[in-house]
């Protein structure tokens, strides 16, 4: 893993949300997209070296719909960017972590993406992202 690459935040209304974020980083998002495989549409913003990425539901089935019925708005994953996402998913199998996709998927912000089960990462669901070339 070479560095954070972003930190996720579920939130219930994406656009009051953008709203609020801009007046805190004095910028807006400087990417709005929806990811369909997922039931997820996201925003992301800079603040300095940092992105932070406001994700909301479109349908109740989604991963983030039921996050927010749970436990709320707030902090969801920790997304850390990796060299090459396949080497890295069978590093950490081999380590005993839970891997939730073994197979990468297309992400946001035109990343190939695998996360690691919250269970096996002392309760933070862990993302990891690596630039998919191929997009």
């Amino acid at each position: 893993m070479r560095k954070i690459e972003h930190i996720g935040i579920a939130v219930h209304d994406l656009e009051n949300s953008n709203e609020l974020f801009s007046k805190l980083f004095g910028q807006p998002a400087y990417k709005t997209e929806e990811v369909e495989s997922e039931g997820v549409k996201t925003s992301f913003f800079m603040c300095g070296p940092n992105k932070i990425e406001l994700l909301e539901a479109t349908n109740e089935n989604s991963p983030i719909a039921k996050f927010l019925e749970k436990k709320g708005e707030g902090i969801h994953h920790i997304a850390f960017d990796v060299e090459n996402i396949y080497t890295e998913i069978e590093r950490l199998k081999n380590e005993g972590f839970t891997v939730l996709n073994e197979i990468p998927k297309k992400g946001a912000d035109n990343k190939l993406v695998a996360f690691l089960h919250p269970k096996s990462t002392n309760g933070v669901l862990i993302e990891l992202c690596q630039e998919n070339t191929c997009l």
